[in-house]
Formats: C-alpha cells, structure tokens, sequence
C-alpha cells in the first residue's frame, strides 16, 4: 500500500527505532494501536536507516495480537492510505443503507419504486453532505467557497447523479429483472468515485489566488494520493 514510503524499510511494524522528534510535526499523526512508525514513514520524508539484528524465541509473556488488534490495523491502514476517501466511504455506505431503507419502506407501503428512489436520494444528499462537512472536509472549509456555495454545487451534483442513475435503475429492474434493493444498491457503488472526486475537486477546492494543481490530472492524482500525508477521518 506504501511502496515509495516504505522502500528500502524491511520491518515497518517494528516498536524499536529511534526518531528526531524535533523533526515531526506531532499534530500530523494520529496513530492507532502500538504501530507509530508505520505512522511516521507513511506521513513524512524523514531518511531512515536500518541496524540489523536478530530476535530470539520468546520466553515469557503472551502475544498482544488479537482479532480487536487486526481491525484496528486494518482501519489504520485504510486511513493512511486513502484518507478522506474512507471518510467519504463510510458517510456514503451509511447514507447508501438509509437510501436503501427508504426504498424498502416506500414500496411495502405500496408507493412505487421510482418515486421511492427519488425520496431516498433527496434525504441522503442533504444528509450525507451535513456529515461530509463535519466529518471529512471540515479542514478544507475555510480556503473553500461558502457554505452556500458548497452545498448548491453539491446539491446539484448529486441530483444530477441522481438523474442518471435513476434511469439506470429502471433499466436493471425492468430489462435485468434485478431486484429494486440490489440494483439501486449497484448503481450506488458506481456512483461513489465520481462524488469523491467531484467533492474534493470542485466543492472544496480552494478559491482564487489559493494555491492548487496545474492541470486537471494532478488534481485528481494529487486529490487521491495526498491523503497518505495528512490525518486521516477514521
């Protein structure tokens, strides 16, 4: 997941090294667990060099590894890695299964499916961007457009989205003969790289006279892969 940072590292894992602490900007890291210099090489340009040495079998005491361990790695990963995207995900996968929800309350109570698509999308846009301020751009807010400006860019991306996807719901359900839960659940998947993108390259990009990319693809690189440098949203 880290193969420039962690180049020419051989133990990532490891609890024994020694660190220049003036050199860190303490307020970048946010470890979890007992694994900080998986933190440090993924979040800075630090040289580092290695000392060889050998373990011995273990003779006393127990392993702390558990299963509530390996999740907290995992979740740690992920956050190193994709930053603000795995925020994003979790808002999305949260809003996704109240849009689903939504769907499934509306057509047992008899309304069709269309319109039951449009309510649950309606709900989780405005939801979904509530908690996308809060919890994944909030440090992006103040170089940013207006709150207002943010949410009608938002807004109107989303019901656009919405206004492809739905049409592609309909074509699953009535020339796939998809169940309505399963496809509107797939069209959301589809749909979740193009709101990333557009959120951190459009709504929450930095003003006039802010310093950004040069071109459109290093924006949407410099969107994706920057993350690994900054705390995370988990």
């Amino acid at each position: 997941m880290f193969p420039l940072r962690l180049a020419g590292t051989s133990d990532p894992m490891t609890g024994f090294f020694l660190v220049d602490r003036s050199r860190l900007d303490l307020d970048r890291l946010r470890p979890q667990g007992f694994k900080i210099l998986l933190e440090i090489l993924a979040r800075t340009d630090l040289r580092k060099a290695e000392v060889p040495m050998a373990f011995g079998e273990r003779r006393h005491g127990t392993s702390k590894a558990t299963f509530r361990q390996g999740a907290t790695f995992l979740a740690h990963l992920t956050r190193l890695r994709f930053g603000k995207m795995s925020g994003f995900a979790l808002i999305g996968l949260f809003g996704a299964l109240v849009n689903l929800g939504i769907i499934w309350a509306l057509t047992s109570m008899g309304v069709g499916y269309i319109w039951a698509a449009i309510v649950g999308a309606e709900v989780t846009i405005i939801g979904n961007f509530l908690l996308q301020e809060r919890f994944v751009f909030h440090d992006m807010r103040d170089r940013a457009a207006g709150l207002r400006v943010r949410f009608l860019s938002s807004f109107t991306f989303n019901n656009v989205e919405a206004a492809l996807r739905i049409p592609l719901l309909a074509l699953m359900v009535e020339t796939w003969h998809l169940p309505v839960v399963l496809a509107a659940a797939l069209s959301l998947v589809a749909a979740f790289l193009a709101r990333f993108l557009f959120h951190a390259l459009v709504v929450y990009r930095p003003r006039r006279g802010e310093p950004r990319a040069d071109t459109a693809t290093q924006r949407v690189i410099r969107a994706i892969d920057e993350q690994a440098m900054r705390p995370g949203e988990l």
